[in-house]
């Protein structure tokens, strides 16, 4: 049975005898609080399988009673053939139970989400075929009699999305998605902007998009060689886009973070305006300059694959040209850090974020907001007043503020959940230091790495970050109390798109390794690699029905090759002593 090749692996599976068939006739009933999950199973399955699922009209068994044997007293007096939703108030958050014979089926849980994921679990009992988007076979589709438990390990099983560095166009977005939904995943962190693309609308700055959404061209390859393709790249989300694209993920329980990189990693906004930087003294004013009022009394990043070395110069690799907008300086083609960002010491730059950070809150409604916090060049301590200025913004809005590990440095920036990427330590410093933190090490979750030693592995850089690491990540860091664990609140793959420049490309870079990600963050109980690896064999027939071009486990097919484009591969021991190197939570002077 291997657990019917279930990724994640559920808490518990009892197998029962027999199969419910699931035909033309089968129904689907739902109590009204149910209604959007019903609604989601429908569109879901009715594609492949051709199956209406229309309401039976016989009402809704064991919604009083539960979900013990009254309930089944219910359900057979309600007639075959059906598949039943129910919450069940025994149940807690996200926590389901699936129960399947031959006569029916009942997903219950503890909320409308521990519904959604019982209803997924259904899905992927169900043949591959089954997730296709439209009948490939006749005869009937069938699903094994059996009772399945499970709940998440962490409330935070989330996946950053660059979407700054290589755009990803709103319908694939739609589907990454649903691939996430699949594997349970309940946060997308998207990373909006950065030197090299500002990625999201904001009316009272109209030219981050005009100007700083499209660069002249982009490097080939890792940073090191120096090479540009001389071809345009830009896009960029309207706010009708962003609602449609909140609504869709909350609609398959993913709550959308937007992240405003600041301020570092901020020369498209600076090619858009470029009164933000230090060097605009002499600079002709861009439009939409606000009033400047007085300065404020105020006296390195997350992604790093293509290794150490100098934040770049001005010149090819800063964009300059046509597509530079009104200043010397244009949207960045080249990776790496770039020395052009906001000036930490002006009144008029903080009055831009806070203004660009209240449209971003009422685009995206979550509890969270990314406001980046890393890799920032100049003074430490202006760069900290400034960061913590624009924490107490956003908790300001009732909101609170997602930061990466450097906000560390920052002193006591009190409420700020802390993305702890720079290996463990980061994440147990942070927990000491009273944060929420999420967990997200390099060398256990940063997608962009390369997948093995293999030579023709894609672009390669970074150290080797297989789907047996992912698998092995352990998200507390050894040595934590009760309390400071409890402060880990779940994890996140992170997913640089650097060198990742179509959705075939983040397909194979992201897949399966996010579905050793999703057993991590949600199966308490790990299982053995090798169990693992067995169930994948089963899982990737789904995304094959799915087209999801994955990486095979014998090495990329040839065309997921790229010989063009090389990359710059380090050791293991290599990064773990840039890692160690990074004096995580010294606060800088």
């Amino acid at each position: 049975m291997a657990a019917y090749g279930l990724i994640p692996l559920p808490s518990s599976v009892r197998p029962g005898s027999g199969e419910f068939t699931l035909t033309a006739g089968t129904a689907l009933d739902a109590p009204p609080e149910l209604a959007a999950v019903a609604a989601w199973l429908r569109s879901a399955l009715g594609p492949a399988t051709g199956c209406a699922l229309l309401p039976s009209g016989a009402g809704i068994p064991g919604v009083a009673g539960g979900d013990g044997a009254g309930a089944d007293a219910e359900w057979a007096a309600g007639g075959e053939g059906r598949i039943v939703l129910a919450l069940g108030p025994g149940l807690a958050a996200e926590e389901f139970r699936l129960r399947i014979t031959p006569s029916g089926v009942r997903i219950t849980g503890g909320d409308a989400a521990g519904v959604f994921y019982g209803a997924q679990t259904l899905r992927l009992l169900l043949p591959p075929a089954a997730l296709r988007r439209a009948p490939v076979a006749g005869g009937p589709l069938t699903v094994p009699a059996t009772e399945i438990e499970d709940r998440p390990r962490y409330g935070w099983r989330g996946c950053m999305l660059d979407v700054a560095r290589h755009f990803m166009p709103k319908a694939d977005l739609l589907r990454f998605i649903d691939l996430l939904a699949l594997h349970r995943l309940n946060v997308l962190h998207l990373h909006l902007t950065d030197d090299q693309g500002w990625r999201v609308e904001i009316a009272k700055y109209p030219r981050l998009t005009s100007v700083g959404g499209w660069r002249s061209s982009s490097m080939l390859g890792s940073r090191q060689h120096e090479t540009f393709l001389p071809r345009p790249h830009g896009g960029f989300y309207t706010a009708d886009d962003v609602r449609e694209i909140v609504a869709y993920a909350a609609e398959r329980y993913v709550t959308v973070v937007p992240e405003i990189d600041l301020p570092g990693h901020t020369q498209a906004a600076v090619a858009a305006y470029p009164w933000l930087a230090p060097e605009a003294v002499g600079v002709p004013e861009a439009v939409d300059r606000p009033d400047t009022a007085d300065a404020p009394g105020v006296a390195d990043g997350p992604d790093t694959a293509d290794g150490a070395g100098p934040a770049g110069s001005a010149g090819p690799a800063d964009g300059a040209g046509p597509a530079g907008g009104a200043g010397p300086v244009g949207v960045r083609a080249a990776w790496g850090l770039s020395p052009h960002c906001l000036d930490v010491t002006s009144a008029a730059a903080l009055d831009f974020c806070r203004d660009v950070l209240d449209e971003v809150m009422e685009l995206f409604p979550g509890s969270h907001v990314g406001i980046g916090g890393d890799e920032c060049p100049g003074d430490a301590r202006s760069r900290a007043a400034f960061v913590t200025a624009l924490a107490e913004h956003v908790t300001g809005r009732g909101r609170v503020p997602y930061a990466w590990d450097e906000i560390l440095e920052c002193g006591a920036v009190p409420g700020v959940t802390v993305a702890a990427w720079r290996g463990p330590e980061a994440a147990a410093v942070a927990a000491r230091a009273g944060h929420q933190v999420v967990s997200c090490p390099d060398m256990s979750v940063y997608f962009d790495y390369r997948q093995s030693e293999l030579p023709d592995e894609p672009i390669p850089v970074g150290p080797p970050l297989s789907l047996q690491d992912v698998h092995a990540f352990e998200p507390e860091p050894a040595g934590l109390t009760a309390g400071e664990r409890s402060r880990v609140i779940g994890a996140q793959c992170n997913v640089w798109t650097e060198h990742m420049d179509t959705p075939r490309a983040v397909d194979y870079m992201v897949f399966p390794r996010l579905c050793a990600f999703a057993e991590v963050v949600w199966s308490a109980d790990r299982a053995p690699y090798p169990d693992f690896a067995r169930r994948l064999e089963a899982h990737t027939a789904r995304l094959d029905a799915l087209g999801v071009e994955y990486r095979p486990a014998a090495g990329p097919r040839p065309w997921q090759s790229r010989p063009d484009a090389p990359g710059w591969p380090i050791s293991k021991a290599r990064r773990e002593a840039m890692v160690a190197e990074f004096g995580v939570g010294k606060q800088q002077e």
